[in-house]
């Protein structure tokens, strides 16, 4: 006996019907010229969501799934509808700029559920939603340390205001853009949450915040940076952008689980912190010279090393800016675009649509370009098309984790690629580091202990031996330690480069096919005379750049 499911059937005319609509859906976006969406293929932004209000979107039949910065993307069921035509005019007016869809009633009620999520955040603390640019500016006016944003952030935890969770969102952003900070870590701990800045690669003690207040918090970065509120057992990324002073600043949010609360993690991409030109990077005179001799070459490989947060990328955006001009294209495959540079072509690898360094290379080198920059070289694959571009006319700008300049080389021969290619492909390996400079109104002249001088010496002999013409005279010998003062942190501010560099020159090439170790990369490339990192960083120490203590805090001084 045939049995009836009528549960299945209801199931199967929905699905038939869903279909019938999105297809009808899709023929009348070709006849009004506006393009169709299926909004369950799509990642809906929660921060768009707030621009116009439930019930005025629901009255308009619309939906907005997407913003980046004042342009939007608004889904709509009908061109024809006036409501929906005079909504959408209202929010041109407001300064928006629109990009239209069609989708169908079901897709758009997919767009009304997230209202679910903003009203939550919003009931569970008023003004949540909102950003205000004109606090953030009277915020960069009004603190100059850490410590006055210590107290503005306290101060803002005990009071009872409606819209504290936004006022103290507010001080902490722009006290972080305010003070040069690079990063805002949020870490919870079972008794509170530690609030810390990274400023000059050293985190930073701010303050504690009760884990009620950070709750709502988290909830408003998440919503800003298009996270799902809803899941906190798993890691989320997002971003967002705020508008300062006519300077567009981007903050990506890293959202992490853990034991007590979610961690959260916003790094400031700030324009203004990649302005340096490749003059102010700390580069020594000699080596700025070589430096400007091999970006001047029409091919060729430029790899820069060392570990994150060693100023990789922003030396390499300096070169960049140095050899750009309208006759050449340049284009970057990076992970991800930190800033945008003028002039440049940039893109982004994407792991969910298989965009990663590998095929972002293919693709460029069929965009016919003069110059191109690899984010970083991470396998074999990736690093011999690299090299065979270097070989075809190209020159090749890319980063590689080693220790070393010298260690590029054997690092690449690990990936895969031949030696005897490496002889002709590369131009130049760099290695980098940054130190924080001492505060010029703070720091303090001082002797060097015996332990220091004896390192401070030899160290000085080994730079006479490989420049033996130029005057390297420091007698005696002096140093400068860090104070303390108003106007820095810690003794420090700002950071600068400390830098080594191998040239490919004929003694390398002639080593390369025995498969050379770094010691005897680094034997053969000693006729160059080239400082190494700890020379480069000596120097600065003697001239009161640095101290010891911090070079000694990013290189072995003892070796």
């Amino acid at each position: 006996m045939t049995t009836f499911n009528e549960v299945k059937q209801k199931k199967r005319l929905k699905e038939f019907r869903e279909k019938e609509e999105e297809a009808l859906v899709k023929m009348l976006s070709v006849k009004y010229g506006i393009h169709y969406l299926d909004i369950s293929t799509i990642r809906i932004n929660n921060s768009a969501i707030g621009v116009v209000k439930e019930t005025d979107a629901r009255d308009a039949s619309l939906g907005v799934f997407d913003i980046n910065g004042k342009k939007l993307s608004i889904a709509i069921l009908s061109p024809n509808n006036d409501k929906t035509n005079r909504l959408l005019e209202d929010t041109e007016k407001r300064g928006y700029k629109i990009t239209l869809f069609m989708a169908s009633h079901r897709g758009i009620e997919k767009i009304w559920e997230r209202y679910k999520d903003i009203t939550n955040t919003q009931k569970s603390e008023a003004g949540v939603l909102d950003i205000s640019t004109d606090e953030l500016e009277s915020i960069l006016k009004k603190f100059n340390s850490i410590d006055e944003v210590r107290s503005a952030v306290n101060e803002s935890l005990q009071t009872k205001d409606i819209h504290r969770i936004s006022r103290i969102f507010e001080i902490v952003l722009g006290g972080a853009i305010a003070t040069g900070v690079s990063d805002v870590h949020f870490d919870p701990q079972e008794d509170a949450v530690r609030l810390r800045y990274r400023l000059d690669g050293i985190l930073v003690d701010v303050t504690k915040v009760d884990h009620k207040t950070y709750h709502f918090l988290i909830s408003r970065i998440k919503l800003l940076s298009g996270l799902k509120l809803n899941v906190t057992n798993d890691t989320q990324d997002g971003r967002f952008s705020i508008k300062i002073n006519e300077m567009e600043i981007e903050i990506r949010t890293s959202i992490l689980p853990g034991p007590y609360a979610e961690g959260a993690v916003m790094r400031i991409l700030n324009p203004e912190s990649i302005e340096v030109t490749l003059d102010e990077l700390g580069i020594e005179p000699g080596l700025l010279e070589i430096f400007k001799k091999e970006m001047g070459k029409p091919n060729g490989m430029i790899l820069n090393t060392g570990p994150t947060g060693s100023g990789k990328t922003t030396t390499l955006y300096a070169f960049l800016k140095k050899i750009y001009n309208p006759e050449i294209k340049i284009i970057t495959i990076e992970d991800p675009i930190e800033y945008h540079l003028k002039g440049v072509t940039q893109t982004q690898v994407d792991s969910k649509t298989n965009y990663t360094f590998l095929n972002g290379l293919r693709a460029a080198l069929r965009q016919d370009p003069d110059a191109i920059m690899i984010g970083e070289i991470r396998d074999g694959e990736t690093a011999k098309i690299a090299i065979n571009s270097a070989l075809t006319g190209h020159l090749v700008l890319s980063t590689l984790h080693t220790n070393t300049a010298a260690g590029a080389i054997p690092r690449l021969i690990d990936l895969g690629v031949n030696p005897k290619v490496i002889g002709s492909a590369l131009n130049i390996a760099i290695a980098q580091r940054l130190v924080r400079k001492l505060c010029e109104h703070c720091k303090k002249e001082a002797t060097p202990n015996e332990g220091e001088l004896t390192i401070l010496k030899k160290v000085l002999e080994s730079i006479k031996a490989k420049r033996g013409k130029e005057v390297f005279d420091f007698d005696p010998i002096k140093i400068w330690r860090a104070g303390e003062c108003d106007k820095c942190n810690a003794g420090y501010k700002g950071r600068i480069g400390v830098y080594e560099a191998i040239l490919m020159d004929e003694a390398l090439e002639m080593i390369m096919a025995e498969n050379p170790n770094e010691r005897e990369i680094k034997k053969a490339a000693q006729p160059q005379g080239i400082f190494d990192m700890k020379e480069d960083g000596v120097l600065k120490i003697l001239r009161g750049v640095t101290s010891m203590e911090e070079l000694g805090r990013v290189i072995e001084l003892n070796d």
